[in-house]
């Protein structure tokens, strides 16, 4: 404000010592104020007489505006009233600011009283703040007319009845909008400039009226139908939500008209079988069949249930073909929800959508899982962070107002909406009642502006309720039997949308049965019955997967790199822009890795990793690596990314190697359960980029358990789902405690059948090298789970030569080079990662020549032809033992010892040697952990 005095400290205390303005009348006081500043006497007596009181002050810094507005902001309008002489026109003007109080009350609370929720189960509550009295008002007043300010009325003035008649409508009708809590005045002034410029209303053609009630027939038709066909089968029906659909349908087709090329879309079970059918498309003769458990008997895949598959067509639209996708979800409803972000994410790479705009996601929840599961936090937190966000979704909750069977809403949540935790990331939230589809037609264009415009989430809160129980085998009235009374009375949508259109002429009662009778129709005949579907061959943008099917792990892959490429490659990634200062312990390592090139020193796993991700670079791949820390790896290690001293500034050395592919190498935020879902979601929607989620210990990944569980180990055999993700999870037992000892190497190999994933154990850098390289190399795509070292990280023994990396591959298992005549071999021990060089120092040490150590460096595909070849060697040891570091329940011991005794030869005996059965992963103290330790290494290598 340039015309104001400086120094206005004192005066701001007067201010806030009032109450004249609870929010909405600072821009009017703020007027008044500064008219006063430049021409007093252009107010009346009173508001001249109450600034001329206000103290003044000349040494302190100048007030600002937002000083300024808070002050207005927090007056009290009873230190105001008494201290003025009230005439005609102060009354006048003091009712102003009562009128701006009672808008900017609606536009805060006004949600409250809004007419959305169908079942009209709640008592509204008594807002007193919505009330004239409260404004000291009344409806003495209505006459009178006042200027609405920013309140987007068509006019600058209305009388009060007009004020209060377009608040109610614009708040609390059919939807109601909670908008202030965003910081963002941009995004607020928007939302508001759309509520209140429309009065929540959207002019709705007769076609479009007609098109809506065609859709609500459609989803009503089709539980129906399914119902009379297949009584007491689980649907999980739409009905009571069956708005849903129109809301969808439209997203779809008016983001296709706005340049949105894909849609992918997440949800759990209510409902999903109509989408299938009436969105995207799916022939009900499948979905029939599907009931009936018909297969092919030639799919060797399990398969899974119906209302868990996906599903991708093409739809047309005004703007041209826009190419949907439905995630397959398993049961644990919001996991699904991070999967569909990171499938967008990597589409948006595909399509070079730099500016996120050409790849819609949509969420679609239900209110308890929304409101109760960790993962949807997690979700929403990563929205706008760099490694993660996707331009926003659009979340969509089912809100049936019991969630699964809860007899109390108290019970599913500590807040008012189950929308509410969308807030922490300034989210808008509009709610809406399902009964009215016309209604639901204007918050899904709304919110889908809203997204597009500002490239933010955004959530529609659907209220309606649930026709019939949790499935439809349930009986909902046993634990909601008010709410079932008032269902089992309560006309259908497509009954009470019907009676208005007929009602107000745009349809005729025999119209509306026409489209009962052509929805039947359709279904009987069993074919799409999806308008404006592509043919399925004109799928415009779904991947080719068939040239990564049916691969065996033993493919031959060449993954080796010659040695000048290796140098070049080292030099470009060693050479630092001029000005680069770097931690004297960064810069140690950055000159180690230019010896290791040269051959001067042998190579350590740091540079044998990122060796692997620059030739992958080099040969065209996509590189995504996130994780917390890993950018310079959790264990000082990786340094893929480097920071300025000076500055801060990040740089990776791997960026100068091709500037044509995408690589990412970001450090996660403090997600493990979102973050690997995100991940699995990215590499199964793009096999041709490595993808690489890092636990800063392994036994990070227990709190993803659920995507390891239902996506990673099992998305093939029930989806023909292929991923070809990486989980490095750090695992050996150092002395860390119970926690950070273990990967729960166990769990996965628990997980492990029909080649499903694979899980390695490597011990060399060189190993890690060639590992990573035929990930993506071979044309197979399934998950590597790679239980990676900590201590070996900087192992003196634990290193590699180049010519290992030039001429060598990933080895299933590594022979003892130590041995010199196999004959004199009386006794083989197996095992895995770090413990190797633990059991190779103690023979040193006791100059054991009749012992060979053989590492098995991937324990599933377990390599059984290499060992069985490798024990025949071995004629004269009766005696094989299986050496692991981690209890006896654990490890791998139970779930690979088949394996192992399928190699002996028939003198040979199996035994274990490691640490006893423990319901703990490791000991917590140094002392009793190196007592463990040094038991189990002599129990392994000493002949009893």
């Amino acid at each position: 404000m340039s015309r104001m005095p400086n120094d206005m400290t004192d005066t701001m205390q007067v201010l806030r010592q009032s109450s004249l303005l609870d929010g909405g009348n600072s821009a009017y006081l703020e007027e008044l104020y500064e008219q006063y500043l430049s021409n007093p006497e252009s107010l009346s007596p009173d508001w001249q007489a109450y600034f001329t009181a206000l103290p003044r002050v000349t040494s302190l810094a100048e007030v600002s505006h937002a000083q300024i507005q808070e002050a207005l902001l927090k007056s009290a309008r009873s230190k105001f009233v008494p201290t003025m002489m009230v005439s005609a026109d102060s009354t006048h003007e003091l009712q102003q600011i009562q009128v701006q109080q009672l808008i900017q009350a609606y536009r805060m609370e006004g949600h409250q009283l809004a007419d959305i929720e169908p079942l009209g189960l709640k008592a509204k509550p008594v807002v007193q703040e919505l009330t004239l009295a409260y404004h000291n008002l009344s409806e003495k007043d209505y006459d009178i007319r006042f200027d609405v300010g920013d309140f987007l009325a068509g006019s600058s003035q209305l009388s009060l009845r007009e004020i209060e008649a377009a608040l109610k409508k614009s708040y609390c009708g059919p939807i109601a909008t909670e908008y202030l809590h965003i910081v963002s005045k941009e995004e607020r002034d928007w939302i508001q400039a759309q509520i209140e410029g429309t009065r929540c209303e959207t002019a709705v053609s007769a076609e479009t009226q007609k098109r809506l009630m065609g859709l609500v027939t459609d989803a009503e038709g089709l539980e129906k139908y399914l119902g009379a066909k297949y009584p007491g089968a689980k649907r999980f029906s739409l009905e009571g939500g069956d708005t849903f659909i129109l809301m969808v349908d439209d997203i779809i087709r008016q983001s296709g008209e706005k340049g949105v090329q894909e849609v992918v879309l997440g949800m759990a079970h209510r409902g999903r079988l109509n989408v299938l059918v009436n969105i995207f498309g799916k022939r009900p003769a499948d979905l029939f069949a599907e009931f009936e458990g018909k297969h092919d008997s030639d799919d060797i895949y399990s398969g899974d249930v119906k209302y868990h598959q996906g599903f991708s067509s093409d739809i047309q639209t005004k703007g041209g073909p826009v190419h949907i996708s439905m995630a397959f979800n398993p049961s644990h409803l919001e996991i699904v929800t991070p999967v569909v972000i990171g499938s967008v994410r990597s589409r948006q790479r595909r399509l070079n959508d730099h500016q996120k705009a050409l790849v819609l996601p949509i969420a679609v929840h239900g209110d308890s899982a929304f409101a109760g599961q960790g993962v949807v936090m997690e979700t929403l937190n990563m929205s706008q962070t760099r490694g993660y966000g996707v331009g926003g979704t659009i979340h969509i909750v089912i809100n049936n107002q019991v969630g699964f069977t809860t007899s109390n809403p108290e019970d599913t949540r500590s807040t008012l909406y189950c929308s509410d935790v969308a807030k922490v990331i300034q989210a808008p939230v509009f709610h809406v009642n399902a009964d009215d589809p016309e209604a639901v037609l204007r918050v899904a264009r709304l919110a889908l502006d809203y997204k597009l415009q500002f490239k933010k989430d955004v959530v529609i809160d659907l209220v309606c309720y649930r026709r019939h129980g949790h499935n439809e085998a349930d009986e909902p009235s046993a634990t909601q039997p008010l709410m079932y009374q008032i269902i089992r009375s309560r006309p259908t949508v497509r009954q009470i949308y019907a009676e208005r259109l007929v009602k107000e002429h745009i349809l005729t009662q025999a119209d509306v049965d026409l489209l009962l009778r052509q929805n039947r129709e359709r279904l009987d005949k069993g074919e799409p019955v999806v308008k404006d579907l592509l043919p399925p061959q004109k799928l415009s943008r779904s991947l080719d997967w068939s040239v990564y099917f049916e691969h065996d792990w033993r493919i031959q892959t060449k993954t080796t790199l010659p040695l000048d490429t290796i140098h070049s490659l080292s030099k470009k990634m060693t050479d630092l822009p001029e000005g680069l200062q770097l931690h004297p312990r960064v810069e140690k390592i950055i000159e180690d890795r230019k010896q290791m090139a040269n051959g001067a020193i042998p190579c350590d796993w740091g540079f044998a990793e990122t060796m692997a991700y620059a030739g992958l670079l080099s040969e065209g791949f996509d590189i995504r690596l996130s994780g917390q820390d890993c950018g310079r790896g959790t264990f000082f290690h990786r340094h893929a990314v480097l920071h300025c001293q000076k500055t801060g500034t990040p740089y990776m050395p791997l960026s100068t190697i091709n500037p044509k592919v995408d690589l990412t190498i970001i450090d996660s935020l403090l997600s493990e359960e979102a973050v690997l879902a995100f991940e699995y979601g990215y590499a199964s929607s793009l096999p041709s980029s490595l993808v690489i989620w890092e636990a800063q210990f392994g036994d990070f990944a227990n709190g993803a358990q659920v995507v390891i569980d239902q996506f990673i180990s099992s998305g093939e055999q029930k989806w023909k789902r292929l991923c070809g993700l990486v989980l490095l999870l750090p695992h050996g037992y150092e002395g860390q405690g119970p926690e950070h000892s273990s990967a729960r190497l166990e769990r996965f190999l628990q997980l492990c059948a029909e080649h499903n994933m694979q899980v390695c154990v490597p011990s060399t850098p060189a190993q890690v090298f060639h590992m990573l390289r035929r990930q993506m190399i071979r044309k197979m795509r399934r998950p590597l789970i790679v239980m990676s070292p900590k201590s070996l990280l900087r192992h003196k023994d634990a290193v590699s030569t180049l010519e290992e990396l030039a001429n060598g591959q990933f080895y299933p298992i590594l022979e003892d080079k130590t041995v010199t005549n196999d004959l004199n071999v009386t006794r083989v021990v197996l095992c895995s990662g770090k413990v190797y060089y633990d059991l190779h120092a103690a023979r040193v040490a006791q100059k054991l020549s009749n012992l060979a150590i053989i590492r098995i460096e991937q324990l599933y595909p377990f390599p059984e032809p290499e060992l069985h070849a490798l024990l025949l060697r071995y004629k004269y040891a009766n005696t094989v033992v299986w050496c692991q570091e981690e209890p006896q329940n654990q490890g791998a011991w139970y779930s690979s010892q088949h394996h192992m005794r399928a190699c002996l030869q028939p003198h040979q005996i199996l035994s274990y040697a490691g640490r006893r059965a423990s319901a703990s992963p490791a000991a917590g103290y140094m002392q009793l952990h190196q007592h463990q330790q040094e038991e189990l290494v002599q129990h392994a290598i000493i002949t009893e």
